[in-house]
């Protein structure tokens, strides 16, 4: 009897934390991705409200072209592109590491209304070859400098992102990247951006709060 007790008692408990449990995950096995930035703990994971769609700039189906253009799938030979899993196994192991970059290629404007947890505004334009700042950017970024350039051997992994599958400011920017000598294997491109972030409800952060 004992023993009968203690399995319903178990089987109890897994029926009722089941049921506790949230119905919107990550993946089959990933309720949601954590990792730890300079001190602070950052958790990712989808909107439990099954229910909820999206509204405003991203429920927009068209754009105009230009400059609202579709991008291609690769955005510069030799940059690979990602989605959101790779995104998340970025931030959790690269990003939390020091070693890489997750970057908001938007203008701030943008990127203050809200982005991926993580993430650092790098606007577009600030590595367009006519800015003259554009040699401490990339040294801020791991480069070094050579008698006759910047060595990238050091630099840091980059992951860049815009607004979406129709938003140019991340291959823009990754192609002055490249072009300026960046390491194409350190490059990344997440394609879908924030729109696609959205539509699947991942958690969007408030650059301006302090939490």
């Amino acid at each position: 009897m004992k023993t009968h007790a203690r399995i319903l008692c178990a089987a109890t408990l897994l029926v009722s934390t089941s049921v506790s449990a949230q119905e919107v995950n990550i993946t089959t096995f990933k309720e949601q991705s954590t990792f730890v930035l300079n001190g602070q703990s950052f958790s990712i994971e989808r909107d439990q409200n099954q229910d909820h769609m999206l509204t405003g700039e991203f429920s927009r189906t068209s754009r105009a072209c230009p400059p609202f253009c579709i991008q291609p799938m690769q955005a510069a030979a030799g940059v690979e592109t990602v989605g959101e899993l790779e995104v998340l196994d970025f931030l959790e192991d690269v990003v939390s590491n020091n070693t890489g970059l997750l970057v908001d290629s938007r203008l701030p404007e943008w990127f203050s209304n809200g982005t991926i947890p993580g993430a650092v505004n790098v606007p577009f334009a600030t590595l367009d070859p006519s800015n003259p700042y554009r040699s401490d950017i990339l040294r801020a970024l791991g480069a070094t400098d050579l008698g006759s350039g910047l060595d990238f051997s050091n630099a840091m992994d980059l992951m860049l992102f815009c607004n979406g599958p129709w938003c140019e400011q991340a291959t823009i920017a990754i192609n002055n990247l490249v072009g300026a000598g960046y390491p194409t294997d350190k490059i990344f491109y997440y394609r879908g951006g924030m729109q696609s972030w959205l539509q699947l409800g991942l958690t969007v952060t408030d650059p301006n709060s302090n939490g």
